[in-house]
């Protein structure tokens, strides 16, 4: 009885804890506390102001910003650095931050000012610009305490406007964007992944401005998943862009259409490689094209020379990040960034007196096509691109070992904006690679002993496989990196599969596939029971990769289509004969080509599996299609032969 009292005794206390802890929080923590429990904080209100106006022929452009932050647990103090950029093309000015801690007395928030702010330069090992950040911490954040922060940014060029977010890592109660334009600007709105969101719109006049409001209140916190897409493919946004504005009855183009662009982008590169190109760089063009036979076999000898001894090392100061430096230039620092490796790509290709074309295109992070967004927003990166037999090369450089009709993966599907001349420009597709051009090709001979399995392997590497092979194999340090890589890679049946006698074929090389050989041992694989023994001869099971979680929020994403084929043949040990073969499998459908077949050949079982996938992205919808696809066949990777004394 004196327990029983104790313990009720004990949870009220806990509880009147438990209620004196609350207590200390303000009425918005412990309502929005209750709505989002799993969150770490949420946006209460992000305001963004935009004002585009003309002065003195000239388009003067501010960009407002408030954002006020609730921290509804620990993690808060982990929050508390807080930093901003701006570059050659964007300024910073008016920056006020402050951290709020609540007071129960008085049951209101207290105010501290961020007054201590530092700047420093953003750099990497790799990448060079101007960018520059201010930095600070908020003094005191905990847990139920607030943030705000507010600043104006300065946009010097009217062709870098930046996409206005009406979604967060967090949830945003109240997003508004008002964008304040001089009547004389001819402005457009591009919007962008709104699906169910209830976007508010009003337009009005006020004198000589037009004013355009949005509002989008409590939208949900978008969460990273493993794959997803890039955030500018899945979060909810407008991209403003400018058209043209008129002063004293002259109209002047800004981004009208891709004409606009392009003229833009033309007028920072036709003034480039105006100098000769330099004796040591066009002997060296004529030493390694020497005995070339063929146009395509002296293209091939210099792009994969830049490949191999241009370093990508990124600089892009102010306009720098849009001009191509000299070739001559980049021969002698042997670095540069895609704009500099296309640079010399195009003159060494003119020293041979071959034409080669400045291209812009925007990676796989870019959602956007020219038509729909024509600024620079559309793309992110530079290529050449070479024409011969009515055939399109895509040549990028800053990739390592990719052959001459193998782009770089990352601009798969992507248009191409083709320089070919002052007024003349062409838009092409860069094509998505063929799952049957990256293959993966394995032919197996194994052999029972007791419950290991041992054996032999010829492995093929083809396309990207290879390419992905190259740069990770190029990076390791010694051979006992280079074995954990293979014995990780090569992995077949279980995690004690462990790799001997490897021998390398080709590697490093451009235009041959990559071989290896090797065997190994896989323990604990087999099962004996009395006169029978049990082998699942699916040693790779490369179609479960491809499944997906169930609760997944966001589309996925793969690099490139593959096809992986194993062939394994399994000699039937001595004395034992074949007691049960699987059942032969073979699906295809709109996402996949899948085959198991078995077939006895004197004393061996001969098995093959072939897998050949024909997509890269995959939106929700696809996924639960796809899940249902592989449930179906998955069962067949659970199968055992069952061989039996004879």
């Amino acid at each position: 009885m004196k327990f029983q009292k104790n313990k009720i005794i004990l949870i009220l206390l806990v509880l009147l804890i438990n209620q004196y802890s609350f207590s200390q929080f303000s009425a918005d923590y412990k309502k929005y506390k209750e709505i989002y429990p799993k969150e770490s904080s949420v946006i209460l209100n992000k305001e963004v102001v935009l004002i585009v106006d003309v002065k003195k022929s000239n388009l003067v452009i501010k960009q407002k910003v408030l954002e006020e932050r609730l921290f509804l647990n620990e993690s808060a103090k982990y929050n508390s650095k807080e930093s901003l950029k701006y570059s050659h093309f964007y300024g910073l000015e008016d920056i006020e931050a402050s951290s709020f801690l609540f007071n129960k007395k008085k049951n209101k928030y207290k105010e501290i000012k961020v007054k201590d702010f530092k700047e420093k330069d953003e750099l990497t090992d790799v990448f060079y610009d101007d960018t520059k950040s201010i930095n600070f911490i908020y003094s005191n954040l905990l847990k139920g305490g607030k943030s705000k922060l507010s600043y104006t940014k300065t946009i010097k060029n009217p062709r870098f406007l930046l996409p206005f977010y009406f979604g967060d890592s967090d949830p945003i109660i109240n997003n508004k964007i008002t964008v304040i334009v001089n009547k004389d600007i001819d402005i457009d709105f591009v919007k962008n992944n709104f699906l169910s969101e209830k976007l508010n719109y009003s337009k009005s006049e006020k004198r000589n401005k037009i004013i355009h409001k949005w509002e989008l209140l409590n939208s949900k916190g978008y969460e990273y998943e493993q794959k997803s897409p890039s955030f500018r493919k899945i979060i909810p946004h407008i991209i403003p862009i400018i058209k043209s504005f008129n002063h004293k009855g002259e109209k002047k183009s800004i981004l009208n259409n891709v004409n606009d662009l392009y003229s833009w982008y033309y007028s920072m590169i036709e003034n480039t490689n105006k100098i000769k190109p330099n004796k040591e760089l066009e002997n060296l063009v004529f030493e390694i094209t020497k005995n070339k036979k063929t146009e395509l076999e002296k293209v091939k000898a210099i792009y994969y020379w830049v490949q191999q001894n241009i370093k990508y090392v990124a600089f892009e100061y102010a306009l720098g990040g849009f001009i191509p430096r000299e070739a001559n230039d980049v021969f002698n620092k042997k670095f540069g960034d895609c704009k500099d490796n296309s640079s010399i790509l195009q003159v060494m290709l003119q020293i041979i007196g071959v034409k080669g074309y400045i291209t812009w295109i925007g990676t796989n992070e870019i959602p956007y096509t020219y038509k729909k967004v024509p600024s620079p927003l559309a793309d992110n990166h530079m290529i050449l691109t070479y024409e011969f037999n009515e055939n399109t090369y895509f040549l990028d450089a800053t990739g390592r070992y990719n052959d001459l009709s193998l782009p770089t993966s990352f601009i798969q599907g992507k248009e191409a904006l083709i320089s070919k001349g002052k007024n003349e420009f062409v838009i092409k597709k860069v094509p998505i690679i063929s799952s049957k051009t990256n293959a993966i090709i394995d032919t197996t001979h194994i052999n029972i002993n007791g419950n290991v399995i041992n054996g032999t392997s010829k492995f093929l590497l083809k396309g990207y496989y290879k390419t992905n092979y190259f740069n990770y194999l190029e990076r390791k340090k010694n051979n006992e990196e280079v074995t954990s890589f293979y014995n990780r890679q090569l992995q077949k049946g279980n995690n004690s599969f462990l790799i001997s006698n490897l021998k390398e074929e080709n590697k490093f090389t451009y235009d041959k596939n990559f071989k290896l050989s090797f065997d190994f041992k896989v323990k604990d694989y087999v099962k004996n029971f009395e006169n029978e023994i049990y082998v699942n001869l699916n040693l790779n099971k490369d179609l479960l990769f491809y499944k997906l979680e169930d609760d997944r929020k966001n589309a996925v994403e793969y690099e490139f289509k593959p096809l992986l084929s194993y062939q394994t043949f399994l000699k039937i040990p001595h004395g034992y004969k074949i007691d049960y073969l699987p059942e032969n499998i073979e699906v295809k459908n709109s996402f996949f080509k899948f085959s198991i077949n078995y077939q006895k050949e004197k004393d061996q079982i001969n098995y093959t599996q072939e897998l050949e996938v024909f997509f890269i992205n995959l939106s929700l919808k696809e996924q639960k299609e796809l899940n249902k696809k592989i449930e179906e066949i998955e069962k067949h990777y659970k199968e055992f032969i069952i061989l039996k004394k004879a």
